[in-house]
């Protein structure tokens, strides 16, 4: 259990917390409706939520670095295939130092690596083309703007200059005092807010949200698990808590498994937290990281905020990218 926190307090946060209802088709379509962004930045707007990270948000999240200690959000690459694994990143040496030199004494050693990074196991950051709603894309796009030949528009070029800014952590498992949350769970609002209450800290405006699970954890403890449909399935958020960010204007999130709860929790809409939050609000969202690391420094610190530097590669017209984000305390 956390310290400072109390049985009664424990047992008050989780009936809080006990999962709220499924929501039908029909109710996912006016949630979608309400927290929809489109043309609150203008018709050609290709920066959705992270419009809210202005000089003012970043030169703050740089002011959060006190004892300077750094640390990776990202997952190793993974190479090996498994349940939840079906595309393994490909590694190669494309040349090495058994290569005949000639009359040179200097030899180079080169790589060569290929990935479909969209997945559970590849630390990776969504485009806002990477998701269609009923045909469209974030803003009203058609979906037709994304081929076989690339993405013509919200492509993650966008975010070429970078993400930066105060990134806050939200420690479910730690609230819960449990060491991850078990394939099913969906976190709802409520169980938020008595996360930032335990926590001590409040997701604002401009904020990116960095949402631990535990997934992570129970992997490295448990082995790979199948976390679709056919299988375990993955905590992650309910439907419920997507108002939460829009109303705090949250400019992106940072989940440890991909934020969505599996099953669903709505009714004929499989994986809806994607569409609400890259479709509907144009939030920067990226999936699979790393965020053991993260807690034990925060916990240790007793700090749950923290300047977050993350840059995903320049490729014109892809849906997304790997990426190595870096927390520093």
């Amino acid at each position: 259990m956390p310290s400072g926190s109390t049985a009664g307090d424990a047992e008050s946060a989780m009936l809080e917390a006990s999962p709220a209802a499924l929501y039908t088709r029909e109710q996912f379509d006016s949630l979608f409706e309400s927290v929809k962004n489109w043309g609150t930045w203008g018709d050609d707007d290709v920066f959705g939520t992270l419009n809210y990270i202005g000089p003012d948000q970043i030169r703050r999240a740089a002011g959060l670095v006190r004892s300077g200690r750094s640390v990776s959000l990202s997952l190793p690459v993974n190479k090996v295939a498994g349940p939840d694994n079906p595309n393994p990143a490909l590694h190669y040496m494309a040349t090495g130092y058994d290569t005949d030199a000639g009359s040179s004494q200097v030899q180079f050693a080169t790589d060569f690596i290929g990935m479909q990074f969209h997945g559970d196991c590849h630390s990776h950051i969504d485009a806002l083309c990477h998701i269609a709603y009923r045909g469209q894309l974030y803003n009203g796009r058609p979906a037709s703007a994304v081929t076989t030949s690339g993405a013509s528009a919200l492509d993650i070029a966008n975010y070429a200059n970078g993400i930066v800014g105060r990134g806050v952590l939200l420690d479910i498992p730690r609230l819960r005092g449990v060491p991850w949350l078990e394939p099913g769970t969906a976190v709802t609002r409520v169980e938020l807010e008595a996360a930032e209450k335990e926590q001590r800290v409040r997701l604002e405006e401009g904020d990116l949200f960095i949402f631990r699970t535990g997934h992570h954890a129970r992997r490295l403890a448990l082995g790979p698990w199948d976390n679709g449909y056919e299988g375990e399935g993955k905590a992650g958020l309910h439907v419920d808590a997507i108002p939460l960010l829009h109303e705090r204007r949250v400019a992106g999130f940072l989940p440890d498994g991909d934020g969505e709860a599996v099953p669903s929790s709505v009714e004929g809409v499989p994986y809806p937290i994607h569409p609400l939050q890259i479709t509907a609000m144009g939030m920067m969202a990226s999936d699979s990281l790393n965020l053991e690391d993260l807690a034990a420094l925060c916990a240790e610190e007793q700090r749950w905020e923290v300047l977050v530097v993350a840059a995903p590669l320049r490729i014109p017209g892809a849906t997304g990218s790997p990426f190595n984000p870096i927390a520093i305390l």
